[in-house]
């Protein structure tokens, strides 16, 4: 109930706050209108056109970012040896802001779509390396240690001990980067771009039309709830040994 109810009388404040002049309506116009140029941005195409296109390099750059992310976590954390030699050379490229990199794919790979879909894809990548790298390290030795115990092989020492232990790290890590990937997305069509929800805020910025760019600002938000609701449902459908009992 509070879940629901905090964001009603948050809303409702700020429409009644619009409505009786409290706060300027031309900086923060009331959420009613906010819905109608939402509704008139839905009809018109714009709106569906945009989300289309932010939605379209999310996925994909998420896929690959992950998938790379989680395979080299899982090699790194695996093997002592890789990580004495690639660790601090992926650690020194990850405190290099991602935004940073999007000129220089640019100047490679040149305008469209090619160099937004590798920002994001290397945004999710190390995020995601870390997280699966701890959690294989991080895995308790006395589990290998009642596998061998019971005469277990290499692989079925990855099937029965690592991987059902490195899985539930696998969707944290899915978790944080899908965030990150949406911000580097948004932040990316600022720069370059003539679609996406990030390039339609800043081109209402640049016309001073406060009401889209607060229904951009809106589908953002949603999108990041929507993500990041549906990686952690996946998580519990797919990993049950790895969610808490149930408490009575």
């Amino acid at each position: 109930v509070l879940a629901v109810l905090t964001p009603l009388l948050v809303l409702t404040a700020w429409e009644v706050a619009a409505r009786t002049g409290a706060i300027p309506v031309r900086f923060f116009p009331a959420p009613t209108m906010i819905l109608s140029t939402a509704g008139d941005m839905i009809r018109s195409g714009v709106l569906l056109d945009d989300l289309g296109a932010t939605l379209r390099r999310v996925v994909v750059g998420f896929v690959a970012g992950s998938a790379a992310g989680a395979a080299a976590g899982l090699a790194l954390g695996l093997s002592g040896l890789a990580r004495a030699a690639f660790d601090p050379f992926l650690s020194a490229l990850y405190t290099v802001p991602k935004l940073a990199l999007l000129p220089l794919l640019l100047l490679i790979f040149g305008l469209g779509e090619t160099p937004l879909v590798l920002l994001v894809a290397l945004s999710v990548f190390f995020p995601t390396w870390i997280t699966c790298m701890a959690g294989v390290t991080a895995i308790p030795e006395g589990y290998r240690e009642a596998a061998r115990a019971f005469g277990a092989s290499r692989w079925d020492m990855f099937r029965h001990v690592l991987w059902p232990a490195f899985l539930p790290q696998l969707f944290v890590a899915l978790r944080l980067s899908v965030g990150v990937a949406i911000l580097v997305i948004v932040g990316a069509e600022f720069v370059q771009g003539s679609s996406g929800v990030g390039f339609r805020i800043w081109h209402s910025w640049s016309l001073f039309q406060a009401r889209p760019m607060y229904v951009g600002i809106c589908v953002i938000a949603l999108l990041g709830l929507l993500c990041t609701t549906l990686v952690t449902a996946l998580g519990r459908r797919l990993l049950p040994w790895a969610q808490p009992a149930n408490r009575r």
